[in-house]
């Protein structure tokens, strides 16, 4: 996939996880539990990429699914399925601009930080550029959810 098709992508998803919220939203204030949204959520995906496996693979990919299975392998689901709590939450509390500049910041300065630990020997001067915007959307982060409190 080249650059401009994946921020295409990207653009798209950003799009479609406000989109997915909001009907999230909606799905837990029609039923008892946020875990009825959650777990409506979970279920497509895994019909959906169950499906796809078997149609790719067949009985061998259920095979290569079940031998690939490590207690480490089940920590990204147990984020995933945080990250989808705290934003159905975030949306019903706070509302989609609050939430969305959070998770925005928060994953940024995740994602520099993993960044800076993965590069070895980045001298300070080239992320300048980086922390700087990194500054500039946590403040402006803090002045979309200070509305909040």
């Amino acid at each position: 996939m080249n650059a401009p098709l994946a921020l295409f992508c990207l653009s798209a998803a950003g799009i479609g996880l406000v989109v997915q919220n909001t009907l999230m939203v909606r799905i837990t204030q029609s039923s008892s539990t946020i875990l009825i949204a959650m777990l409506l959520n979970s279920l497509v995906g895994i019909v959906l990429f169950t499906g796809i496996l078997l149609l790719r693979n067949g009985s061998a990919g259920v095979v290569e699914l079940v031998s690939s299975i490590r207690w480490w392998t089940l920590i990204p689901g147990l984020l995933g399925s945080f990250f989808v709590f705290a934003s159905i939450n975030g949306y019903q509390h706070l509302g989609a601009a609050t939430t969305i500049a959070v998770l925005v910041a928060s994953q940024l300065i995740g994602g520099l930080l993993m960044d800076i630990t993965r590069s070895s020997g980045v001298p300070l001067r080239a992320l300048a550029g980086p922390i700087a915007g990194a500054i500039l959307l946590v403040i402006g982060a803090w002045l979309i959810a200070r509305r909040q409190f």
